[in-house]
């Protein structure tokens, strides 16, 4: 036995590199389980190399049934053989470990069919409230791309396998607590330790950057199609890389190596991730434009960044009607494409097909802490700020996301949100481009007729939407168009009952709100389908930690701010990186949130959205979203905003805008009383205008919104408020 087993060892080194971490731990003595993700049929193999004698694997007596090789893998003095259907394998289980017992369990009762963490059994939270066993975890890295395994996806006969042990961990106490709570309690928290061990081990033996973790989907897979625009131009991983070696000896030529700001002002097409990566390459910082706001803004966020070179497009600065005259007098230089295109001759171009194939690569390596990206907030209540987001906060972002969904390598995004706001870039841009799948750009989220029908002709399941852009593909969609869709991703606004309600009987499609901020790259909570919650924004993502400041007048929850590893370098904006900086590590979202003791989190608005009415704190996003889809008479485009004014008699009132003519006070009194809500919370007046203000990402603008009705930003209270 002790001769095979260095055999296995030698086998598995020379087949897939194989290795382990963290084996002293091993070592502990029972009651524990070992909890080990299941992505092969070999996963017993890789760490049953790593376990002394005494360990058992907790085998299906069933699957075991027939004869030969298969039954006496599952069958054996190393295993423990249980009937998953009998009320008793639990029982078996418990006493063995209450015995001294150690015991390796796969809790997802399956090989995953994702490549991603599945579904935990309840059994094993059962397991750990009646035995009080201690925890150690299993993260088997690379596994799932060996030709055995249950997903369809690619796969490789020599890939680099890893474990990666966890320290021990013992279970919370479920005091006073049923068996049914805590069965899920301690499942919950069984899944939560998995998914930050993975992060944390993707996180410590991943890619450094982004361009080099591209790069190496681009060396494992080159041919694969990875992005498509709305001009139906192709790229493959091959052609993708080809074309950032070139556009980055054109960089070199004109600016040398040396790091800086560089401006990025295009839509979604497929040269934006061309420019990003080709920057990257040289290790300069791309900061990407806003064009929704305006040239003025425009022109402002440049000088707060120092740029002095924009890379951009003729023709879409044509099409936009954006006249940049003003930049270039600021002495701004603009970088056109098509003129950068047609300065690469054959020669360069085929040095760089070489380069590709040959796998040279020269490109500055970035620490995981310097800047990535310069993005600039929404300015929904004030001029925009600055941000700068880290490779080490985009990666992390990214992993959060990949362990809490299942996404798998046939799954295909589509993505109309532009790349200027980080939700379009980390989620719908970055984030296929490092997990190896495909992306659809596509130029503008408000083309409301098109976009059904090129979902549903690009075969794409997963969609990343908001609020007011559901709303109008709802509008014009066929019944059809969403067939295939998996995930239907809502951020940037609060999602309207509404409008989940409608996508849920008309195409079939659950909507899963998520919750973030651009200084957060930008997740920070999301729904999904191992735990939705309809009116929570979802839970916490791995690695991000909370707390609640408490907020005067408000009862429950408080101001939530957040830490963790995809939080922001900080900004560019001089006071606001002092508050930052003065928060060591933690940021303030600004908004009122609870969180509920299974960790799901519930907005209450923004802290600046708040009304102070006769004494009490009325939240206006909260009148909003109950107004929302309350006046089904005068059809879908019926829209009301709240904002509140300064009030001689309660301090401050309310104020209904909407873009419905008919809408009176005395209808929006009525559904106001019939949710329940108080008279403080009933506007005292309602306006008309033609058309609300909003943001490049549907939102509405709440600055704007003020300036058009008082005067001032953002409500009846001055700007500095």
């Amino acid at each position: 036995m002790k001769y095979a087993r260095k055999l296995l060892w030698i086998v598995a080194k020379i087949w897939c590199r194989f290795r382990a971490y963290n084996t002293e731990v091993l070592r502990t003595p029972g009651p524990v389980l070992l909890i080990p993700n299941h992505v092969s049929w070999f996963d017993w193999l890789f760490i049953g190399l790593c376990l002394e004698e005494d360990w058992r694997f907790v085998t299906s007596s069933v699957t075991a049934a027939g004869s030969g090789l298969h039954r006496r893998i599952m069958v054996n003095r190393r295993t423990f053989p249980i009937d998953p259907a009998s009320p008793y394998a639990v029982k078996r289980m418990a006493e063995y470990l209450q015995g001294g017992g150690r015991l390796v369990l796969f809790a997802e009762g399956r090989i995953s069919l994702t490549g991603s963490l599945m579904k935990l059994f309840e059994g094993t939270g059962f397991l750990l409230h009646k035995t009080r066993s201690r925890v150690i975890l299993a993260y088997i890295r690379g596994a799932n791309r060996l030709p055995w395994v249950r997903h369809t996806g690619w796969t490789r006969w020599f890939p680099e396998v890893t474990v990666h042990f966890s320290e021990v961990f013992s279970p919370p106490a479920m005091a006073n607590t049923s068996t049914s709570v805590a069965r899920q309690a301690l499942t919950r928290w069984l899944r939560d330790g998995m998914e930050r061990q993975q992060l944390q081990v993707e996180t410590d033996f991943g890619a450094s950057h982004v361009l080099g973790w591209v790069a190496e989907n681009a060396r494992r897979n080159p041919r694969q199609i990875v992005l498509e625009d709305a001009s139906h131009a192709c790229l493959s991983y091959d052609r993708l890389m080809t074309g950032v070696r070139i556009l980055a000896r054109v960089w070199q030529r004109r600016w040398g190596e040396e790091p800086e700001r560089i401006g990025v002002l295009l839509p979604n097409v497929n040269g934006l991730p061309l420019v990003l990566l080709s920057l990257w390459w040289l290790g300069k910082v791309p900061a990407v434009v806003n064009f929704s706001t305006g040239v003025s803004t425009m022109l402002t966020c440049i000088q707060l960044a120092r740029i002095r070179k924009i890379i951009t497009s003729r023709r879409f600065l044509e099409r936009a009607k954006l006249n940049l005259d003003s930049m270039v007098q600021a002495g701004v230089e603009l970088v056109y494409l098509e003129e950068v295109k047609s300065s690469v001759g054959f020669v360069e171009k085929g040095l760089a097909w070489w380069g590709q194939r040959l796998g040279r690569a020269s490109w500055m390596k970035p620490g995981r802490e310097e800047t990535a990206v310069i993005l600039f907030t929404s300015g929904s209540e004030g001029m925009p700020k600055g941000v700068e987001l880290t490779h080490g906060n985009v990666m992390a972002n990214i992993r959060q996301m990949l362990a809490v969904t299942d996404i798998h390598d046939h799954d295909r995004i589509f993505n109309a949100l532009p790349l200027f706001h980080s939700f379009g870039l980390t989620v719908g841009m970055l984030l296929p481009l490092a997990r190896g799948i495909y992306t659809f750009l596509y130029p503008s989220p408000l083309h409301y007729r098109m976009i059904p029908s090129a979902v549903y002709d690009r075969n794409c399941t997963i969609l990343l939407a908001t609020n007011t852009f559901l709303n109008g593909y709802g509008r014009k969609a066929h019944p059809y168009d969403f067939r295939n869709l998996r995930y239907l991703f809502a951020g940037a606004e609060k999602l309207q009952e509404a409008t989940a309600n409608y996508w849920a009987r008309q195409f079939g499609v659950r909507v899963l709100e998520g919750y973030g901020a651009t200084e957060c790259s930008p997740v920070i909570c999301v729904n999904t389908p191992q735990a939705p919650r309809f009116g929570s924004v979802g839970r916490f993502l791995p690695g991000i930690e909370h707390r609640l400041e408490p907020v005067e007048g408000v009862d429950r929850g408080g101001r939530l701010q957040v830490r963790g590893p995809n939080i922001m370098k900080g900004y560019l904006n001089s006071e606001a990186q002092a508050k930052f900086q003065a928060m060591q590590g933690w940021y303030d979202t600004g908004d009122i949130a609870w969180v509920d003791e299974e960790g799901f989190v519930f907005l209450l608005g923004r802290l600046k959205r708040f009304a102070k009415v006769s004494g009490e704190m009325v939240s206006l996003t909260a009148v909003e979203e109950t107004l929302a889809g309350a006046f089904p008479e005068y059809g879908l485009r019926c829209q009301v905003a709240v904002l509140s004014r300064p009030d001689e008699e309660k301090g401050e009132a309310l104020i209904a805008v909407t873009n419905e003519p008919r809408l009176s006070v005395d209808q929006v009194r009525k559904v106001i009383k019939a949710r329940g809500f108080t008279n403080l919370c009933v506007p005292r007046e309602v306006r008309y205008i033609r058309e609300i203000p909003k943001l490049g990402t549907g939102k509405v603008n709440h600055r704007e919104l003020g300036l058009m009705v008082f005067g001032t930003e953002g409500g009846g209270k001055p700007a500095s408020s």
